[in-house]
């Protein structure tokens, strides 16, 4: 199991845009389809996508570019 992972639904193209970021930046994760959960559905529905670390528990909400991308995955939650 990743690290990461990215919420969202197929044939989603901005979650086909942030897959391709994320590739683009070596960064391994798992894909969710919120679709499949009513619990995603309602929580994510109207955001995706998103990226969510498992670890701290931090979510980076749709848009974000490269940049912001790169900030979220360095910074680490302040305790």
């Amino acid at each position: 199991m990743a690290r990461w992972v990215l919420y969202g639904t197929a044939a989603c193209h901005l979650c086909e845009r942030a897959e391709a970021l994320l590739a683009a930046c070596g960064v391994t994760f798992d894909f969710m389809d919120i679709a499949a959960d009513a619990g995603l559905t309602e929580r994510y529905g109207v955001r995706i996508p998103v990226l969510a670390d498992r670890v701290g528990g931090r979510e980076l909400g749709w848009p974000f570019d490269e940049r912001s991308l790169r900030d979220f995955l360095e910074t680490e939650e302040a305790p």
